[in-house]
């Protein structure tokens, strides 16, 4: 489990009442917690202070959202949850993984799973580069090439960026080539066990990693569905 003591926590947001909250519950919980109401504030904080991860809220005057989580991305792999609404939920999760976030968390979020989530999002930072750089699977045939232990994939002829947690989620399927994953497998290899009933996490990704991987993603021949049980990987011939 990741020790909160000395992590800090940048949140990004215009929102005061929302940000004295967050403030409140991670500071209960020993995390060191920086305050920024808009983008360009926040920049200079991230510069400055060298957060461990950041929490940033989409709607805000100025730099939004997405254009300080682009400009995050642009100097760091750190941890970035985007806050949004529920109204808009599906489409600022889409974009969110454009602009390279981590992970998403619905306005009003609980104490609960504000704690468990960040706690979740700042181990798997921990973590990934020791457990991936074991892994030497590697998979091509002419048209898709995967090194996993170099972080590579070729969609034909020409090197595709996955974000962090798009890595990890097709490495898990390629390494369980013609194994079908259930949700819950994925969910907790990929994002932890305090996101095993968040199905809707899976479906986002898997579309998306669809897009950037597949000759049609609308009619996919790599990442396949075994209706109401997961995914699996099919190597292709």
């Amino acid at each position: 489990m990741v020790t909160p003591v000395g992590k800090k926590v940048l949140v990004i947001d215009d929102d005061s009442a929302f940000v004295s909250l967050v403030e409140q519950v991670l500071t209960q919980k020993e995390y060191e917690v920086l305050k920024a109401s808009n983008g360009q504030e926040g920049l200079r904080l991230l510069f400055n202070q060298r957060p461990d991860i950041v929490l940033l809220d989409i709607v805000m005057p100025g730099m939004d959202g997405w254009q300080t989580c682009q400009r995050i991305r642009d100097i760091s792999d750190m941890p970035i949850i985007i806050l949004t609404g529920k109204q808009r939920a599906e489409e600022d999760i889409v974009r969110g993984l454009d602009y390279g976030a981590d992970e998403y968390l619905l306005k009003p979020v609980g104490n609960k799973e504000l704690v468990a989530r960040v706690r979740a999002v700042l181990r798997r930072a921990e973590l990934a580069p020791s457990v991936e750089t074991k892994r030497e699977v590697t998979y091509s045939d002419g048209f898709l090439t995967v090194n996993v232990a170099e972080r590579k994939v070729i969609v034909g002829g020409k090197r595709v960026k996955l974000t962090p947690r798009e890595f990890r989620l097709f490495a898990l399927l390629v390494e369980n080539a013609g194994r079908i994953l259930t949700h819950k497998q994925v969910l907790e290899k990929v994002w932890g066990w305090e996101y095993t009933d968040d199905l809707d996490y899976v479906r986002i990704y898997i579309s998306h990693l669809r897009q950037k991987i597949e000759p049609d993603s609308t009619k996919p021949k790599y990442i396949l569905t075994e209706p109401g049980v997961g995914y699996y990987f099919q190597k292709s011939g």
